[in-house]
């Protein structure tokens, strides 16, 4: 039987925020910048844990969903909330 392997948190808060914004995979990573032809698999395989996105494509990513890259390193749900919540009271005030 084999061990279910346990997510890193960028992968599930990537996934979370994504379904949050209502894109598809092919369509954030298109809007951050990936060719067409593998942005919804390089997406998927972020979200699954295997493979890590480098810097600039996180930060594109976070652009399109309107979060900071620290959301997606937050390992507390509620951290997570508040750099959301943050980001979105910053923006209000604008």
């Amino acid at each position: 039987m084999s061990e279910k392997k346990e997510l890193p948190v960028y992968s599930v808060r990537l996934r979370e925020a994504r379904e949050t914004y209502g894109i598809s995979q092919r369509n954030l990573g298109i809007k951050a910048g990936l060719d067409d032809f593998v942005a919804s698999t390089r997406v998927n395989r972020y979200e699954t844990g295997v493979h890590q996105p480098d810097l600039q494509t996180l930060q594109r990513i976070a652009d399109v969903l309107d979060l900071p890259v620290a959301y997606f390193f937050a390992e507390d749900d509620e951290l997570a909330e508040m750099i959301r919540n943050f980001r979105r009271s910053k923006q209000g005030k604008s």
